[in-house]
C-alpha cells in the first residue's frame, strides 16, 4: 500500500495540516498547544500492550501493537497506536529495527529507525550540555564546592559502546579541565529522555530539568542542574523534541511515536504528552510498554497511569509459543517441543496473574511465527483453557489488520470492564523499602529484598534529601521475571539483592538497580550494523 501524505493521514483523527509541522512527506510534529484545543473533548479508550518475558531476539510486541490498532480501525473505530522511538543501539546490536515487521509496521520505517525528527540528537545534546555544564564550573573555580568524586551526572551517546562504561575526561594539561572519572550511558538511559517522556508542558520540562541531583559539595550538599543554570537551554535544545511525532501505520492508522526510555532501565512507554493528546482525537488509543509486566507493565500502572492521571480500560499480553518454549527450557525454538511449551507456560500464566492483580482481566495475543506446529498451537490452546484465559492467535505480521479481527474483537468484549480504580502495588506514600519489596514479591515472585552496603547508604541519602516519596522505576533483567538473566519461567521464592538505588530526582522517581543491569549495553559478536547498507539510489536496507 502507497504511503499517505502525512496530511491526509492526521484528517481522519481530526487535525488539519494547520495542526501538524511536518517534517517532508511523510511524518511530521504536533505542537504541544493542542491539547488547549482539545481540553473539552472525552477521552478514548487505552488499551495497554504488554508481555511475558522475551527471547533475546523479541517476540513482536511492536508489530502485534500496530497489526491490533489496524483490526480496530477496520471495524470502526477511530484509532492510534502510540510506540515508543527507536534507540540506534538495538537497531545496530541485537534486535535490528523497531518499527514492527511484514504488513503491520509504522512507516517510514527507516526513517524512523535510524534520526528520524532527532528527538534522540536533542536529549543526547541537552544531556551532554549539562555534563559540560558541570566539568566546566570546577574548571573555572567550582564555586558550588562541587566535589568531582560524587559526580552523579554521566554522559550519553545513542548506541551500544561497552568501552564508554568507565572512562577518564580531563586527561591532558590544565586547559583540557579537570581529571575525572566519568561513564556513559545510552540514550535512552538517560535522565533526560525520562524527563521528556514524562513532561506535559515546556514550563514542566523546565521545572524537572532544574530539579536534576549532579553532584555532593565537599559538605555533602546536593547540587542540581538549576543551581548550575543549566536547564534554560537544556529546554531550548527540546523545544521541538517534547512534540509528539506522528506517522502512519502500513495500513493508514496514525501512529504517535514519541521518546524512547527502555523498561529494563526506565519506565518504557511513549511520552505522556503523546498519550493524552491521542486520547483526544482517537477512541481507541493503543499504547505498547516495553517489555513484560515485569518491567513496562507494572511500571506503566503503577508510575505512568498516575503521573499523567491516565485512565487504562484494556490489557493485552503478547507471548509467542517459541518465548514459551525458550522459558521451558528448548534450545532449538523452530523445533517443535511439547514438553517445553508446557513447561514454558507457566511464564505465562505468570503474567497472566501479575495483570489480574491489577484488577484487568487480560487477552492474551499469541504472536504466530511460521515454526509453530498445529501440534504446539493446540497445546496452548488447551492451557489457555483450562487456566480461564482469553486469547487470540494473532497474525498481524502475514495479513497486517485482517489477522488481528478477534483479537480485536475479545478487546473490545473486554474493554468496559476496566476496574474504577486500579490495584496497584504500592503507595506513592510508602516507604522506598516498602514499594521495593511490594513489586519484588507480588511482581516477580520473590521470598526477600536484600540490600547492598552501597544500597543501604543510597537509602540513607534519599532520605536526607527528602525524596522518600517519589515512586520507584526498578531497573533488572528483562528476561527473566527475577532480577538474574538466566532464571527462567516462573520462579519464586528467590532473593533480589538490590545494588544501588539511583536518583532521578528530575524525572520524579528512584531507580533501584537489580542484578547486573547495564546502562551502557555493548555489542553481540555479529552486530545487525554488518548487515545495514544503502543502494546507488540512496535506498536503506538490512534494518529489519
Amino acid at each position: 500500500m502507497a504511503l499517505k501524505k502525512i496530511e491526509d493521514v492526521v484528517k481522519s483523527i481530526g487535525l488539519s495540516a494547520d495542526d501538524i509541522e511536518p517534517y517532508g512527506h511523510y511524518m511530521a510534529k504536533i505542537p504541544i498547544n493542542i491539547l488547549k484545543k482539545l481540553e473539552n473533548k472525552p477521552d478514548g479508550k487505552l488499551i495497554l500492550v504488554t508481555a511475558t518475558n522475551p527471547t533475546p531476539a523479541g517476540e513482536g510486541k511492536t508489530t502485534t501493537s500496530i497489526g491490533l490498532s489496524q483490526a480496530l480501525m477496520s471495524l470502526g473505530k477511530n484509532t492510534i497506536v502510540a510506540l515508543r522511538e527507536p534507540s540506534l543501539g538495538p537497531c545496530f546490536g541485537i534486535k535490528g529495527g523497531a518499527t514492527g515487521g511484514g504488513k503491520s509496521k509504522v512507516e517510514p520505517s527507516d526513517k524512523i529507525n535510524l534520526l528520524f525528527t532527532s528527538d534522540f540528537p536533542a536529549v543526547s545534546a541537552a544531556h551532554n550540555l549539562l555534563s559540560a555544564l558541570i566539568n566546566n564550573h570546577i574548571h573555572h573555580g567550582n564555586a558550588l564546592n562541587i566535589d568531582p568524586k560524587s559526580i552523579l551526572f554521566p554522559r550519553t551517546i545513542d548506541m551500544n559502546d561497552r568501552s564508554l562504561r568507565e572512562i577518564i575526561v580531563g586527561a591532558g594539561d590544565r586547559t583540557t579541565g579537570a581529571m575525572i572519572r566519568d561513564r556513559y550511558v545510552i540514550t535512552p538511559a538517560s535522565e533526560i529522555m525520562a524527563i521528556l517522556g514524562l513532561s506535559t508542558s515546556y514550563a514542566d520540562l523546565k521545572e524537572r530539568l532544574s530539579k536534576i541531583l549532579v553532584a555532593f559539595t565537599h559538605d555533602h550538599k546536593p547540587v542540581y542542574a538549576g543551581d548550575l543554570n543549566a536547564h534554560g537551554a537544556m529546554a531550548a535544545l527540546l523545544t521541538d523534541a517534547l512534540k509528539p511525532n506522528v506517522v502512519q501505520t502500513t495500513e493508514g492508522v496514525p501512529a504517535f511515536i514519541h521518546t524512547g526510555p527502555f523498561a529494563n532501565i526506565a519506565h518504557g512507554t511513549s511520552s505522556i504528552i503523546a498519550t493524552k493528546i491521542a486520547l483526544k482525537l482517537a477512541d481507541m488509543v493503543v499504547v505498547e510498554a516495553g517489555f513484560g509486566s515485569d518491567l513496562g507493565g507494572e511500571k506503566f500502572l503503577d508510575l505512568v497511569s498516575v503521573l499523567g492521571k491516565i485512565q487504562v480500560s484494556a490489557v493485552v499480553l503478547v507471548t509467542t509459543i517459541r518465548a514459551l518454549k525458550h522459558n521451558g527450557g528448548a534450545k532449538d525454538l523452530a523445533i517443535e517441543d511439547i514438553n517445553a511449551l508446557r513447561e514454558g507456560s507457566s511464564n505465562m500464566i505468570r503474567h497472566v496473574e501479575n495483570i489480574r492483580s491489577f484488577g484487568f482481566e487480560p487477552v492474551v495475543a499469541l504472536n504466530e511465527f511460521p515454526s509453530d506446529t498445529e501440534e504446539e498451537k493446540r497445546t496452548i490452546s488447551k492451557v489457555m483453557d483450562d487456566n480461564g484465559i482469553t486469547y487470540a492467535f494473532s497474525r498481524v505480521f502475514a495479513e497486517g489488520g485482517a489477522g488481528g479481527i478477534d483479537l480485536a474483537n475479545k478487546v473490545l468484549k473486554l474493554i468496559d470492564n476496566a476496574p474504577e480504580n486500579i490495584n496497584r502495588v504500592y503507595d506513592f506514600n510508602d516507604p522506598v523499602e516498602d514499594k521495593i519489596e511490594k513489586i519484588a514479591k507480588r511482581i516477580y515472585g520473590a521470598s526477600e529484598v536484600i540490600y547492598s552496603k552501597t544500597a543501604k547508604r543510597d537509602l540513607r541519602r534519599i532520605k536526607r534529601l527528602g525524596l522518600t516519596k517519589l515512586p520507584v522505576c526498578i531497573a533488572k533483567t528483562q528476561y527473566s521475571l527475577s532480577d538474574k538473566a538466566d532464571l527462567l519461567n516462573s520462579p519464586r521464592d528467590f532473593v533480589v539483592e538490590v545494588k544501588a538505588v539511583n536518583v532521578s530526582s528530575g524525572a520524579g522517581f528512584l531507580v533501584p538497580m537489580l542484578g547486573d543491569i547495564m546502562t551502557m549495553p555493548g555489542l553481540p559478536k555479529k552486530p545487525a550494523a554488518e548487515g545495514v547498507d544503502i543502494t546507488n539510489e540512496g535506498e536503506i536496507t538490512g534494518l529489519f
